[in-house]
């Protein structure tokens, strides 16, 4: 069970399609590739649009039955992964071009694995305006396959999109947000590359029965005037399940943030609704390189999950890539944030010249408003592969969710090298974990034990003489800690933690550490999960 990430995983090409055979057929077919109806399709004069006038659409069809959309046909249903990874749109036909807008919209060309398309609108005032794209907006590096299209045919929607805007210089437009493929969509701070991804909503993740994948039917882009800094996106999300209409407002920054406004309503019981979901990779890293012989010491898009709860604890939660599939809950109220997150950022700890690790954004949920009582779920996945996401969170609230319900979530996303949330000020962080065959270093043993080196650093350790009295707070669900060391290291502005734990073969291990003293917390709390296997 293995979560694509769909701009990297190669597919495989139709067997029955002969090179010729396929160009030539292209021209042919390409004009029977009809778009399917959109949500104002059925209207004589485009109407005005407003958040609320979608709202009551997307409640309005959460009444009637599901039906799945007509996928792409003709040569647009047989692009393989060599013939899309050829399609590019051409920056000069991007949209928006004019003197003192702040941003710029590309489209992606539908087929390959995008065999739904996206029908893309947009709000001038209050007045809806159909986006068309057309084969002259992309540039087909395959000769042969450019002859053979119409010079100026109508797509008949595309396969998402991305907005540019001016993000690391004044001069130049640079990626900002991508949405692209059911209701995925990853964005960009100051300094970023492309890692994590964030989903509209997630349905009965990592459950037995199977996931269901919502996703983003039809969208509406606010044209932004000259000098507005934010661009606003609406989205109407659809699957059987569930409806719902979203709306993004798009700020970038050093930090870029979105806020997010989704509107649910559900046409089925859902056994598990997943409120602003987050995918991303994590392979391997310092802490326990498993079964890769890889000269890179760390591979991964980030490396913890972090919650940061009302009551102003922070915990950090090493991600894993484990033997079988894993889950952890984490409890909370409304909590203040949370998200995975990318700390490290020194190129020596990963030494990818191309993939660059150390640059991808780490992306925290603030939720705006009272959540309620629920639980930040974390989902591992088994992995071999860096191409694959293989790690999901999302916040589950705890209550029923049944046909007929109507919620509403509203949450800030930051997206960034540091953003807000994302490594608490005032408490000692964690630094750096390692693992290793418990007993003393160098000596053979046979103890039966893992142990755990667990590195703090900040706060108020900073300013603490060698000898403080300084207290580790421990604790091990399902094992036993059998001993825990805490001291200094000599020279550096760090305290190590050194946790000796036991436990049976199998056996899942939740383990929880941090510092006190001085009658209060001083750092954070470690997590993770140990299995025994």
């Amino acid at each position: 069970m293995t979560i694509s990430n769909c701009t990297q995983q190669k597919a495989i090409a139709p067997e029955f399609w002969e090179r010729r055979q396929f160009l030539t057929a292209a021209a042919a077919s390409f004009a029977s590739a009809l778009a399917p109806a959109h949500l104002w399709a059925q209207e004589e004069e485009a109407p005005t649009f407003s958040f609320d006038m979608l709202t009551e659409r997307m409640k309005d069809l959460a009444g009637h039955p599901y039906a799945a959309p007509e996928p792409v046909h003709g040569f647009l249903a047989d692009l393989d992964y060599d013939a899309y990874q050829r399609i590019r749109f051409r920056p000069e036909q991007a949209r928006w071009q004019e003197k003192g807008v702040t941003f710029r919209l590309h489209a992606f060309h539908p087929g390959w694995l995008f065999k739904e398309p996206v029908k893309i609108n947009e709000v001038v005032g209050t007045s809806v305006h159909p986006m068309a794209f057309t084969t002259a907006d992309f540039e087909y590096d395959d000769e042969e396959l450019a002859q053979s299209i119409p010079p100026d045919a109508e797509m008949p929607g595309v396969a998402g999109f991305r907005l540019h805007a001016p993000l690391n210089r004044a001069d130049i437009f640079d990626e900002l947000i991508v949405f692209q493929g059911a209701s995925y969509f990853r964005a960009l701070g100051k300094g970023n590359s492309y890692g994590l991804s964030a989903r509209g909503l997630a349905v009965n993740t990592g459950l037995p029965e199977g996931e269901e994948f919502p996703r983003f039917s039809e969208v509406w882009l606010h044209r932004p005037q000259p000098g507005e800094e934010t661009v606003t996106v609406f989205a109407a999300l659809d699957s059987p399940s569930v409806t719902g209409a979203y709306q993004f407002d798009i700020t970038p920054g050093a930090t870029t943030t979105v806020d997010v406004t989704a509107r649910l309503f559900l046409r089925k019981d859902i056994k598990q609704l997943g409120i602003a979901p987050l995918t991303s990779m994590f392979l391997f890293n310092g802490a326990d390189a498993g079964p890769f012989d890889d000269y890179r010491p760390a591979v991964h898009d980030s490396e913890a999950l972090v919650l940061n709860t009302q009551a102003g604890e922070t915990y950090f939660r090493h991600l894993n890539n484990p033997p079988r599939l894993a889950s952890s809950y984490f409890g909370a109220l409304s909590p203040r944030s949370f998200g995975l997150v990318q700390r490290n950022r020194d190129f020596e700890h990963y030494l990818d010249a191309q993939a660059h690790y150390e640059r991808r954004p780490s992306l925290m949920i603030e939720p705006l408003g009272d959540w309620g009582k629920g639980a930040v779920r974390l989902v591992e996945i088994p992995s071999d592969l860096e191409v694959n996401d293989n790690i999901v969170a999302f916040w589950i609230p705890d209550q029923d969710t049944n046909a007929g319900d109507a919620l509403e979530y509203t949450y800030r996303m930051h997206w960034g090298m540091s953003p807000q949330g994302a490594a608490p000020e005032r408490l000692a962080n964690v630094t750096r974990m390692r693992t290793g065959e418990g007993g003393v270093a160098g000596v053979q043993t046979d103890t039966g034990t893992r142990k755990f080196v667990i590195d703090f650093a900040g706060g108020l350790l900073d300013h603490l003489p060698e000898n403080a009295q300084l207290e580790a707070v421990t604790s091990a669900s399902n094992g036993e800690i059998v001993e825990a060391v805490l001291s200094p290291v000599n020279g550096r502005n760090e305290w190590r933690l050194v946790l000796e734990v036991r436990a049976e073969p199998d056996a899942i291990v939740e383990l929880k550490a941090g510092i006190s003293g001085y009658e209060r917390t001083l750092s954070e709390t470690w997590m993770y999960q140990w299995i025994n296997a």
